[in-house]
């Protein structure tokens, strides 16, 4: 891995991917309902939710994902196709198998394993497109 090859500005974009993901796939539009009766969250218990502790501790995640990732993409040759494919295979072999363990253990729904790992699965893909495509 050549450190050199990471841009800063491609992990603080991709991180950003994230937030844009995660805003559509847990709205209304498309998954929002079906999380919320998977957790047994109503309207209110979201509306409640510390939004400082939620958006600020998952910027600061999302940045520390995107650096890991970009970490392993850091390497000669890649491009936009492999950096996709290796997100995919880290969302989905590794954030989304382990989110499923954690699932299982808790007893959570089907449901809820899927929303998350389709959440995972998209938002890797599109951070690893997004540390590829810019060299």
């Amino acid at each position: 891995m050549k450190f050199e090859l990471i841009q800063p500005g491609a992990v603080l974009v991709a991180a950003v991917s994230v937030f844009l993901v995660g805003g559509l796939w847990y709205s209304p539009l498309l998954f929002g309902r079906a999380w919320m009766r998977a957790n047994g969250f109503t309207e209110v218990d979201v509306a409640d939710f510390n939004k400082t502790r939620t958006f600020g501790g998952s910027a600061v995640l999302a940045l520390i994902m995107s650096l890991n990732l970009a970490v392993f993409l850091a390497a000669e040759g890649t491009n936009m196709v492999w950096g996709a494919m290796a997100g995919a295979l880290a969302g989905l072999g590794w954030v989304a198998a382990g989110g499923g363990i954690v699932a299982l253990f808790e007893n959570r729904s089907w449901t809820y394993l899927a929303i998350h790992a389709g959440y995972h699965l998209v938002s890797f893909s599109l951070m690893g497109a997004i540390l590829g495509a810019w060299r």
